[in-house]
């Protein structure tokens, strides 16, 4: 792996380089991990004239959280506690001989970005901007296939969890069992905060448990996610509880499910984000449901849940194949509750059976 590190900080320094900056300072925790392969709490990462350094609040710990460090990059450890690794980092570059900085202003706070420009006043400082984010957004085979081993965990947590008794079990309770099961199964953790939505909860976006509890006639909206190695994917599934749904759920979840097919189907190398958005949305659309919709359809994942691409009605762009992305859509009625239906796939050409389904749990509207 350290070559493939090596490649990934010789792409950046080559961006850096054109736009006039000697060094760059990487600030970012996933980004870090992403060009460093590790990212220990604190650290920084220095692309200098001479040499790449992992600037580090102490000695790095060599933790499975944060990942398996490059062992080809440099490290510096702070001497002592209290230090602040980001103005250590422009420190070292000016020692290497640099008169530019380029740093990631979305992530620094002004006070730091101005204890950088103290300690190194003779230094430029240029902003880095999302380059490093944009690098992440096309994953090569390895990156992909920790994102399809967490997908299988999740599937077998969320498989799990539909052969217990489920009424009379709340929210709550059922989100950290899944979380549970996800760790026994191998993930690092969940890949976000486990959301579990019964009765009129189901179908919201992001619903936090709550002590509500199963009944029969619920719909059972669940949406989970694995983090294997640093990487994240979710999965989304709707159920009823009970022995069949009525007649109003079927029709609702046929529809969720036509719109989620139809955004999956428009993945593919050049399809603009746009389109893919519109194709989940016209169906929604189409049936009444314009209003309320969440603000996008899908988006990217990878060392953190949410990526670009986002797959958003004004979304600039278009995909690349090898690009993992989620196709959610979901429809909440006030009151009576709703389905959301959500996989992650990732993009590939017609030639190579179009887009790549990791999550396989099955779609079928199941009565539990």
């Amino acid at each position: 792996m350290s070559e493939v590190y090596a490649a990934r900080r010789t792409r950046l320094r080559d961006r850096c380089n054109a736009g006039g900056s000697a060094a760059a300072l990487v600030s970012r925790p996933a980004n870090v991990r992403y060009l460093a392969g590790a990212a220990p709490h604190g650290a920084v990462l220095l692309l200098g004239e001479r040499e790449d350094l992992l600037v580090c609040a102490g000695p790095p710990e060599d933790r499975p959280i944060d990942g398996r460090r490059d062992e080809t990059l440099g490290v510096h450890a702070l001497p002592g506690p209290g230090g602040d690794t980001a103005v250590a980092a422009a420190d070292l570059a000016t020692a290497q001989g640099a008169d530019s900085l380029a740093v990631e202003e979305h992530h620094l706070t002004v006070a730091r970005h101005r204890a950088i420009g103290s300690v190194a006043p003779r230094l430029r400082l240029a902003d880095l901007a999302g380059a490093v984010e944009q690098l992440r957004v096309v994953k090569d085979e390895e990156e992909i296939s920790c994102l399809r081993i967490g997908a299988e965990i999740a599937d077998q947590a969320l498989g799990e969890l539909l052969e217990s008794i489920l009424v009379g079990r709340t929210e709550r309770h059922l989100a950290l069992e899944l979380e549970r099961r996800l760790v026994d199964h191998g993930a690092d953790g969940p890949a976000f905060p486990t959301s579990v939505a019964t009765g009129p909860h189901a179908g919201r976006r992001g619903h936090r448990p709550t002590d509500r509890r199963v009944e029969e006639g619920d719909f059972l909206s669940v949406c989970l996610g694995a983090t294997y190695r640093g990487y994240r994917c979710e999965i989304g599934r709707t159920f009823v509880i009970g022995t069949s749904p009525a007649d109003w759920q079927i029709e609702l979840y046929d529809l969720v499910f036509a719109a989620q097919r139809a955004g999956r189907e428009a993945l593919a190398p050049g399809a603009a984000f746009r389109d893919v958005d519109r194709a989940a949305r016209q169906v929604l659309d189409s049936a009444g449901h314009g209003e309320g919709l969440q603000p996008l359809t899908g988006h990217g994942v990878g060392l953190e849940i949410d990526e670009d691409p986002q797959l958003a009605p004004s979304a600039m762009g278009k995909l690349d194949a090898c690009v993992p992305v989620t196709v959610e859509p979901g429809v909440h009625l006030p009151g009576r509750g709703g389905v959301r239906i959500d996989d992650t796939l990732v993009v590939r050409p017609e030639a190579d059976g179009g887009p790549e389904l990791l999550t396989i749990t099955t779609k079928e509207l199941l009565a539990l």
